[in-house]
């Protein structure tokens, strides 16, 4: 029995020798003056200092990979047959030592295909010391139009791999009756301060502010007529204003269409939506004054709270035929359809709103913007701009531009810039400023066209972005395997700590 037990004890050691031996370079290989087609592609990528620790495979396979890793003459020997998977030690002791430095960690890549060894070109990866969010929340979905019991809005820490769910449409979903949440936000990166939607069964907008959880009846009651004009749906899409209870949605009535051939596969169209201010304390919705034939979406408040801006597309129906509703008008002319970006001057004290300006003309350029984010500092305007129609998400054309508001004089806002850095063939969508400012994190399909990824650069002083890199995870592969996407990435200052249970009981409730 000693013997067996002695023998069992070698053996798990022996394994566990194994797995925690340190990798080696080969001692015999070629070289090639070009770089590795690695994935995630991490080349020349600037970081946060508190980012967790990147790892990477080689994209085409490789029966083993080694990298040297190294830093002002010292050097870490990282890899596997899985990919190069630095430790959290490794990592943080990499990044400081860098940022004592030029800020550049070397990292030369050794593959072996077929029993040949190849080193191919060294890159950098840089460390920078602005900081950078350490939480950011997010729905996960899966890629298709009529399932979504499996949602979640989950959250992430950046500085290591660790997520879990804030909430689940599972808990109170029943065969019976279905559940949809979407629209999670946050008042100025605070999870203390929260919202998101619950759809269909038991719906509402469940909002937790300072320790009190409740759910709202956003639009639907206790709304405050404005010119007779009251509020006609629920409130969605949502724009904490930074320091006040207060919220500000557009009212919604949206839809889906779907090509036969086309690879852009579904087409959303809003058909109807106006804007609204929600006052948590009083519960009571008010509606901004607007053209009927005004199709106002996305709000989005400046850092001070002092402007209100937004998205809107002017429509009026063409077909004189009475049979035909505006809704079906506007869905057979989607493509005529531009959104421009407008601002509203806001008095907390009366909250009302002045007249509109407009920021951006995009329907002059025959395109259409939408998703306005504002910098911290108030100086940079960030929006995605497209061919047509609002939901860009969907649209190949869909890129990120900027506008410097700092140039705003008497003849108007700046012209935007299409922010080639950041932008891919495919779509680049949602996005959001981190609480300092330094950093962006951005919806994109580049790499398989299908599925949403989350990416983040960092913004230089000259107002270009660093090349942008994927959210880290512990398995080089684990994107290339995982049947989600990522919808609407916030940042956050911490983590959410109301349970799930909590919040299913309130919405249940």
């Amino acid at each position: 029995m000693k013997k067996t037990l002695y023998i069992l004890l070698c053996t798990a050691l022996m394994a566990l020798a194994s797995c925690t031996s340190t990798p080696t370079l080969p001692s015999q290989y070629a070289t090639v003056d070009s770089l590795p087609g690695i994935y995630p592609d991490y080349v020349d990528v600037t970081v946060p200092k508190n980012i967790a620790p990147l790892t990477f495979m080689i994209e085409a396979g490789a029966d083993d990979i080694v990298a040297r890793m190294s830093v002002a003459g010292q050097e870490w020997i990282v890899g596997s047959e899985e990919g190069v998977c630095p430790s959290q030690d490794q990592w943080n002791e990499m990044k400081e030592t860098a940022l004592k430095g030029d800020g550049s960690i070397l990292v030369e890549v050794f593959a072996q295909q077929a029993a040949q060894w190849t080193k191919y070109k060294a890159f950098h990866i840089y460390v920078s010391g602005d900081s950078i969010d350490p939480y950011i929340s997010y729905r996960l979905i899966s890629p298709s139009y009529v399932t979504y019991e499996g949602l979640t809005i989950n959250q992430r820490c950046l500085e290591n791999y660790d997520e879990n769910v804030i909430y689940s449409n599972m808990i109170n979903t029943t065969e019976k009756d279905g559940q949809c949440i979407n629209c999670h936000s946050y008042q100025n990166y605070d999870p203390n301060r929260m919202q998101f939607h619950c759809r269909q069964h038991l719906g509402g907008t469940v909002i937790a502010y300072d320790g009190k959880v409740e759910k709202h009846a956003i639009g639907t009651v206790l709304t405050v007529e404005a010119n007779g004009d009251s509020v006609k749906g629920s409130g969605v899409y949502p724009a904490w204003h930074p320091t006040e209870p207060l919220i500000a949605y557009s009212s919604n009535k949206t839809g889906q269409t779907f090509y036969t051939y086309d690879p852009q596969k579904v087409e959303v169209q809003d058909t109807y939506s106006d804007l609204l201010l929600y006052d948590i304390n009083e519960k009571k919705a008010y509606p901004l004054e607007k053209d009927t034939n005004d199709l106002d979406c996305f709000p989005a408040w400046s850092p001070d709270g002092k402007y209100l801006y937004y998205c809107s597309a002017h429509y009026e129906k063409q077909d004189s035929n009475l049979a035909t509703t505006k809704e079906m008008d506007l869905i057979l002319h989607y493509r005529e359809v531009h959104y421009n970006l407008y601002r509203r001057g806001f008095d907390l004290k009366s909250k009302s709103f002045g007249p509109r300006e407009l920021v951006y003309d995009a329907a002059a350029d025959t395109m259409s913007a939408t998703l306005p984010r504002i910098s911290p500092d108030g100086t940079k305007l960030l929006f995605t701009r497209g061919m047509y129609g609002i939901f860009h998400i969907w649209h190949n054309s869909s890129d990120l531009c900027m506008i410097d508001l700092t140039a705003n004089d008497s003849t108007g806002f700046a012209r935007p810039r299409n922010v080639e850095e950041l932008n891919s063939p495919d779509v680049e969508s949602y996005h959001s400023w981190s609480s300092n400012g330094k950093w962006v994190i951005f919806s994109s399909r580049r790499h398989d066209g299908n599925f949403t990824r989350p990416f983040m650069a960092h913004l230089n002083a000259d107002g270009t972005f660093s090349r942008p890199f994927e959210l880290p995870q512990a398995q080089p592969a684990y994107h290339l395997q995982f049947m989600r996407s990522y919808n609407i990435p916030e940042f956050m200052s911490g983590p959410v700590t109301i349970t799930p249970q909590e919040l299913a009981k309130v919405i249940k409730n």
